[in-house]
């Protein structure tokens, strides 16, 4: 890696991308709020539009919630087939301005554009084109980040959104971060935003303060990460080539189940299910895991990998009935069940099921 010269990497963010593309594809559900998913008492929120966003909705909420904040919610359910061709579609126009792209999800990547293919010279502006053209060809709308590594690039994208860009620059770096919540941090999830609470950890200012002995003991290797962000400095590289490591699917029942049958006919589904995301991301799997959440949310699961991968259909599906088979009879109630994918033989793409700042329009090379 070159560090005599200041990286430009962009991070681009669909805005409710599930949620928008079914707006845009029925016009009927334009400006009301949607969410993607199912309405059963035990479905859960895939995405969730603007419009559903302002009454609370979110996604990864449980449906029976969503319906109580927002009960004229609109559910719809999730068609990834037609998410994925979009993906496609829009990773085809970031094409024309980096071959350094890193998708993170369907709906969003990193792409490294310090040396843009049209010869645009600012990060800034290369955007702005990018954005304007996924509006034109797509009819959906993107938020980018713009910055100098990909943690604050991740962070700026989340600074204009729906349909916004901005910019940290080097200069911008240390002090953006110092004033911003820990649990807003990209890497800090609720558990560890909680000890780093219980040690009066707050915001990067109070990170920054902590010695890197200090981190490395309380956080282990992650230390050492938390140590290097609250100072701004993040040298991971746009990866084009990043390898995906799982996929899986999951159901959560309207009531617990003991009965095998049902349990089975359920964990067929989900087979059924990553099989042909296999077949439409042309990849292929040797590891099946099934996952089992019981009544009182203990959580189990049960594993088994194959000397090459999974070559037909029928084989994916008796793998995954042979695994839960192993907690027959349930001696508990089960919840939910997940089935999925891992030791993958090709790269494929990853899958995933505020505070305002000036313009940083002006700021120049950048």
């Amino acid at each position: 890696m070159d560090t005599g010269r200041i990286r430009k990497i962009i991070h681009i963010d669909m805005d409710a991308f599930y949620a928008s593309v079914e707006q845009r594809d029925d016009p009927a559900l334009k400006g009301k709020p949607v969410a993607v998913g199912y309405a059963a008492r035990r479905g859960v929120v895939a995405a969730a539009s603007y419009e559903a966003r302002r009454f609370g909705v979110h996604s990864a909420m449980p449906s029976i919630t969503a319906m109580r904040l927002c009960p004229d919610l609109i559910f719809v359910a999730p068609r990834f087939d037609v998410y994925r061709l979009v993906s496609n579609q829009i990773h085809s126009i970031f094409s024309d301005y980096t071959k350094l792209i890193e998708p993170l999800a369907l709906d969003e990547a990193y792409l490294d554009a310090t040396e843009n293919l049209q010869n645009i010279p600012t990060a800034w502006a290369t955007a702005k084109i990018i954005r304007a053209r996924i509006l034109k060809e797509t009819g959906l709308t993107a938020s980018a980040g713009i910055s100098y590594n990909k943690f604050l690039a991740k962070l700026a994208s989340g600074q204009r959104k729906p349909n916004g860009q901005f910019a940290i620059t080097p200069e911008m770096g240390e002090a953006f971060i110092e004033t911003l919540p820990v649990d807003k941090f990209h890497g800090v999830g609720p558990v560890t935003a909680k000890k780093m609470h219980a040690l009066g950890i707050h915001n990067g200012a109070d990170l920054k303060a902590r010695s890197l002995k200090d981190l490395w003991d309380n956080f282990g290797k992650s230390g050492l990460w938390y140590h290097d962000i609250a100072r701004g400095q993040d040298d991971r590289e746009v990866n084009p080539h990043r390898e995906r490591k799982s996929a899986s699917s999951e159901t959560t029942f309207a009531e617990d189940l003991t009965d095998p049958a049902a349990i089975e006919t359920s964990v067929l589904t989900l087979a059924d299910e990553m099989w042909a995301w296999l077949e439409t991301s042309g990849s292929r799997a040797r590891t099946v895991t099934v996952k089992i959440k019981w009544a009182d949310f203990q959580q189990s699961t049960r594993r088994r990998s194959l000397k090459i991968p999974f070559n037909d259909h029928n084989q994916l599906r008796e793998v995954a009935l042979e695994l839960i088979r192993l907690v027959f009879p349930p001696a508990k109630g089960i919840r939910l069940v997940g089935v999925g994918l891992s030791s993958f033989t090709t790269n494929t793409e990853t899958l995933s099921i505020k505070q305002r700042a000036p313009d940083s329009a002006t700021l120049p090379g950048f």
